[in-house]
């Protein structure tokens, strides 16, 4: 995601967005798996780390771009090792909400390029999917982050095995459902401020495929029109 007049950093390899989009699928696709296991949460961390650290080579093109997001990254990873050893010391709280800002700034980043593009390339592809998937996780954090400071703020109707966290998989399951819209109805927001997370996951999820789609066409036929 190469732009012009950029400070870039010769030092630094800056990840396309193809890898971006591996490290995420491998996380939402293990994740169900790696909860089982005598490892999982020393797993889970890995993976949260790698996409976390993916998601920043992915925007370091600019030099204040990746300050920012390496400022935001530091206690977002920092804070969820931390906290997986130490939670009396440091609450998720901290992890989650400079991963949530993270994830978002990330976002913002990748879609300022997916908009400003004048053509529709394989990077401009990869950053339309990584955005979105991170749309997903972004929200999956601040479900997990709302049922921190509100207790009962879901209602778990079927969940087979007596989980009824909204923390990792299910909450990463029930955002992807929501952003979807989808929305099976085992897992329910009840209090307040989960309802309005939910109904704001929702709009986005359907606001961004459309405007989405729409940019993509346009750019794609710019240059017929230039032609004719």
């Amino acid at each position: 995601m190469n732009e012009p007049h950029s400070q870039s950093h010769p030092w630094l390899r800056r990840l396309s967005g193809v890898e971006l989009v591996i490290a995420l699928s491998v996380l939402f696709v293990s994740l169900p798996f790696v909860e089982t296991l005598k490892a999982g949460v020393l797993i889970e961390s890995i993976l949260i780390t790698i996409v976390l650290v993916s998601a920043v080579l992915a925007i370091a093109q600019r030099r204040r771009i990746f300050i920012v997001a390496l400022v935001l990254a530091l206690p977002a990873v920092v804070g969820r090792w931390l906290h997986d050893y130490r939670p009396d010391l440091v609450p998720a709280e901290v992890f989650l909400v400079f991963g949530i800002l993270l994830v978002l700034f990330i976002i913002v980043n990748l879609l300022r390029f997916v908009l400003t593009a004048s053509v529709v390339s394989g990077e401009v592809l990869y950053a339309s999917i990584s955005a979105y998937l991170l749309l997903s996780f972004a929200w999956a954090l601040g479900y997990w982050l709302v049922a921190e400071l509100v207790p009962g703020a879901f209602s778990f109707n079927a969940v087979s095995g007596g989980d009824t966290s909204i923390k990792g998989f299910n909450g990463l399951y029930f955002s992807i459902i929501t952003l979807t819209t989808l929305g099976y109805g085992d897992i329910t927001p009840v209090a307040k401020v989960a309802r309005m997370l939910a109904a704001m996951e929702s709009m986005t999820g359907l606001l961004y495929v459309a405007v989405l789609i729409a940019r993509l066409v346009a750019i794609h036929s710019l240059p017929k029109s230039h032609e004719r």
